[in-house]
């Protein structure tokens, strides 16, 4: 889910993407549980009329525009303490409707999860419980547009969670929301230079080309780093792969300023990777990609075949964004910017100086049609995307990777990644004999459409 809460995680028992039914029940009469700033009952939940939809609307703003919260619908309470479970509908019926009246009743619209969690119990016919969870808003403030329906001396209505209540922004309020959301944009983009430049730092200035993608989220999280969570942290690390890659994608993890730094190989081999997972849920991955080389007329060039960039694209977005969510509780969507370069002194943050490599290309070998018109230095791509989207291996994931892989190729003279498809498809046609078959399996295993061209 978007919203992540260490505090409300300890207090229900499990996250809350898989807190169940009985967790959610042995709140009831528990002073722990009582709302608070980040935690609200309702019995029942319809928004069927004006009130109703402006008060809900009112909720899921004013978590939106303070520290974010849940809203468990199907608890009555008592003082703020939760008394009894109502089994209330959970229906998709409903929660279609949910998701309209927020659309329709906030501005700009309050992003939001809801989560059924059903009784189990037989004779309960499907009711139960109905998580909504809202994180903190990077757009707020989040106005209410439902019309009033009784009397206010608040002409603005931007609502926001005070303790256990709801109070309202005044103009001042307004105005210094404003002023963060514009400023915490700006402050994302500098992280995300700044991640970028620290990993050039660390890469070999041995004139080989390297695929290059930096991640900041939208709302940063803080990662723990002792004795006990490295431990964890170095084994997981170990244990990952790049997407289909049976061999592990890292074998040396160590710690660094604020971070996690993770490697594969000695710098001057021909699959070296570096990692840098910072605490905030940043990240940097760098890959340097095989050096192949042949002769174009009276040039010599280096090539890539579109497959491989795609492959690693799609893995580098797949690590960073779960180091993001899982790690270190970051939230939202990520920044991510992503380059392919002749060596990474040509990256424009590294200052560093070398002498002109090998032309870059993008083609499938000798043997095939050439793709590229054109050589290229250095060709980014920028775009915004859910972490959550990012972190699960599906269409999104690779829907992400298309508009990224199809700004890098068009560097090179080339309309599109032929691999995938801007609808998170994949190309069957588009990909070579060495990834093909595993890449087919791996998109069915997935629930990703696979096209033949």
């Amino acid at each position: 889910m978007l919203y992540r809460s260490r505090r409300l995680e300890a207090l229900f028992g499990s996250p809350l993407g898989s807190v169940s039914y009985a967790q959610l029940a042995a709140l009831v009469d528990n002073p722990e549980a009582a709302e608070a700033e980040d935690l609200d009952y309702k019995r029942e939940l319809t928004a069927d009329d004006d009130k109703k939809k402006g008060e809900f609307a009112k909720d899921l703003a004013a978590f939106a525009n303070h520290i974010g919260g849940v809203l468990i619908v199907g608890m009555a309470e008592a003082r703020g303490v939760p008394s009894k479970v109502m089994d209330t509908d959970v229906s998709d019926q409903l929660r279609r409707h949910l998701q309209q009246v927020v659309a329709a009743n906030t501005a700009p619209p309050v992003r939001f999860d809801m989560r059924a969690v059903p009784n189990p119990r037989p004779e309960a016919g499907g009711r139960g419980l109905l998580l909504i969870a809202v994180p903190r808003s990077p757009h707020s403030p989040h106005a209410v547009t439902a019309p009033p329906t009784m009397p206010t001396q608040k002409a603005l209505r931007y609502p926001r969670r005070a303790a256990s209540k709801t109070d309202w922004l005044s103009e001042t309020d307004v105005a210094t929301a404003y002023q963060r959301r514009f400023a915490a944009g700006a402050d994302r983009s500098a992280r995300l230079e700044t991640v970028e430049r620290e990993l050039l730092s660390a890469l070999p200035l041995n004139g080989h080309p390297h695929l290059i993608v930096a991640l900041t989220p939208e709302i940063p999280g803080e990662m723990v780093m002792n004795h006990e969570s490295f431990g964890r942290y170095r084994t997981e690390l170990q244990s990952i792969s790049l997407l289909i890659q049976k061999e592990d994608a890292f074998t040396t993890i160590r710690v660094g300023s604020r971070r996690l730094i993770a490697t594969d190989g000695h710098p001057d081999d021909t699959s070296h990777s570096h990692c840098e997972l910072h605490r905030d849920g940043s990240g940097t991955f760098a890959q340097r990609v095989p050096l192949r080389t042949r002769g174009v007329g009276v040039e010599t060039v280096t090539w890539l075949p579109p497959d491989l960039v795609v492959w690693l694209l799609m893995s580098a977005l797949n690590i960073l964004a779960l180091h993001a969510r899982d790690r270190a509780g970051a939230t939202g969507t990520a920044l991510i910017r992503a380059a392919l370069v002749q060596s990474s002194p040509w990256h424009p943050a590294d200052p560093r100086v070398q002498a002109n490599p090998l032309p870059l290309i993008i083609d499938h070998g000798a043997d095939e049609v050439p793709l590229s018109t054109q050589s290229c230095a250095y060709a980014d791509a920028e775009v915004v995307a859910l972490l959550d989207d990012l972190a699960i291996e599906g269409p999104a994931l690779v829907q992400a990777t298309s508009r990224l892989a199809d700004e890098i190729v068009q560097a090179f003279g080339i309309a599109e990644a032929p691999p995938i498809t801007p609808a998170g498809e994949l190309r069957q046609a588009g990909w070579g004999t060495p990834l093909r078959n595993a890449m087919m399996k791996w998109a069915r295993a997935h629930g990703i459409n696979v096209v033949s061209a």
